[in-house]
């Protein structure tokens, strides 16, 4: 069996509201109905768990403003998905919820206090995907003049990590004793300070939050480079990720193996979940011609402009300052930002393509094509799952009603149908979950 999640790629913002299907997506998305809708679906289909994207900024390095970025909502508007976590927990019972973090910005008291509540708020099943973030304009929202050098952020974010670690455990088990006779709420010799000075973050403690039911919420991480993968050997208890095709996915798998037993963690402690956008129809034929329509539909100007601006995004350079009929230029050395992603570009442009050819043609969130009825893709998940060695996929499709019935209510049940994935929740909590199996 492997295990299943859904990437909400663009966080707690407007969802698919030019698509035929986004309902009233346009003026309600601020609301948690779509969501509270979405997360009892995929409980109903048994996923592991729902991942949160965030932002802290809107960008303007496409074209040198923000237009784009509004236009096509991209990376904007961005509510934060801790607040929706809380409403979810409360309209679900065993299925996993992970906001974003950034550990360059969010301080880390405030950090282990926000995911205790919340894992209490969920009875258990609350997980953090921790991100360095990327971009110099989030770094000034937060007085900063430029962000800080790719690998320096890892080494601060495991600083981070290991201070919140502490503070979820300067309360002892057994800290907290209602002795109704004593009038003791907490026995003070089971509660600590930390005292922690490490050279990017000091704190006292202890933490003012009792720890939640986990104690030590679940881990989540996504960096694709050498210093992100490193990061999520030492910490993560599952990582998403997008190497593109089967090969590419089983390599993926086999670093973080080699990462996790060289950090003394054996490689069954932390689930690798790809990404995917399976395409659905009620036959193989349908969903072809669907995903035709898909393709072309990546080709209009508008599109190309979008997907300039995300490389822009990606890469903190002005994508429109290169021609669109020329390849992609060098850009080693010049990227700071998403460089695993960057990385992907270069490699899908080696066989000379353009930069028109490689907007128009460049899946950022895919690692395999899946296309076909409700059966046949998940006969192909079945298959590349047995030959890569890894744990599950991330859904990372459109976010509409239409698209969450098709993967909860009818991909799931052929997953289930062939015994690929949960029929029912085991445990209680996340993390017992998620490491079942």
């Amino acid at each position: 069996m492997f295990h299943m999640g859904w990437f909400v790629g663009s966080g707690f913002s407007v969802q698919s509201w030019r698509g035929t299907w986004g309902g009233s997506g346009a003026r309600e998305w601020m609301k948690p109905d779509l969501y509270v809708d979405m997360a009892r679906s995929l409980e109903r289909a048994c996923f592991d768990y729902m991942i949160f994207e965030d932002g802290l900024m809107i960008p303007d390095a496409y074209q040198g403003n923000m237009q784009a970025y509004l236009k096509y909502n991209m990376e904007s508007p961005r509510h934060d998905p801790t607040a929706l976590i809380g409403i979810l927990g409360q309209a679900t019972s065993r299925i996993g919820l992970i906001p974003t973090l950034s550990t360059s910005f969010y301080p880390p008291f405030m950090a282990a206090r926000m995911l205790a509540t919340l894992d209490h708020l969920t009875d258990g099943r609350v997980g953090g995907n921790l991100v360095t973030s990327s971009s110099h304009r989030a770094a000034q929202n937060f007085g900063y003049e430029k962000h800080f050098e790719h690998d320096l952020r890892y080494r601060m974010a495991d600083e981070w990590i290991d201070l919140v670690g502490r503070l979820w455990e300067s309360w002892e088990p057994g800290a907290v004793v209602f002795d109704e006779e004593t009038g003791t709420f907490a026995d003070h010799t089971k509660v600590h300070t930390v005292d922690f000075e490490g050279e990017f973050f000091r704190c006292r403690g202890p933490l003012n939050a009792v720890p939640g039911p986990q104690g030590r919420p679940v881990i989540c991480q996504a960096g694709g480079s050498p210093a992100g993968r490193e990061f999520a050997a030492r910490n993560a208890d599952t990582v998403i990720c997008v190497p593109l095709g089967v090969e590419a996915m089983k390599a993926y798998r086999d670093d973080m193996s080699a990462r996790l037993i060289a950090n003394g963690r054996k490689p069954s402690d932390c689930k690798v979940l790809y990404l995917v956008r399976p395409v659905l129809g009620a036959t193989d034929d349908e969903a072809r011609e669907k995903r035709r329509r898909i393709q072309a539909a990546q080709r209009t100007d508008d599109a190309i402009a979008t997907q300039l601006a995300v490389m822009s995004y990606f890469s903190g350079l002005d994508f429109s300052q290169f021609d669109l009929d020329k390849p992609l230029p060098d850009l080693t050395g010049q990227v700071n930002g998403h460089q695993s992603s960057m990385s992907r570009y270069a490699k899908d442009s080696e066989d000379g393509k353009t930069l028109r050819e490689l907007a128009a043609t460049h899946e950022t969130t895919v690692s395999l094509e899946l296309v076909g009825t409700p059966d046949t893709v998940a006969a192909l998940m079945g298959e590349a799952m047995e030959e890569v060695g890894g744990d599950g996929f991330l859904i990372s499709n459109e976010l509409d009603r239409r698209g969450i019935a098709e993967i909860a209510d009818g991909l799931a049940p052929a997953l289930k149908r062939r015994g690929l994935i949960r029929e029912s929740y085991t445990h209680e909590y996340f993390r017992d979950n998620l490491l079942e199996f």
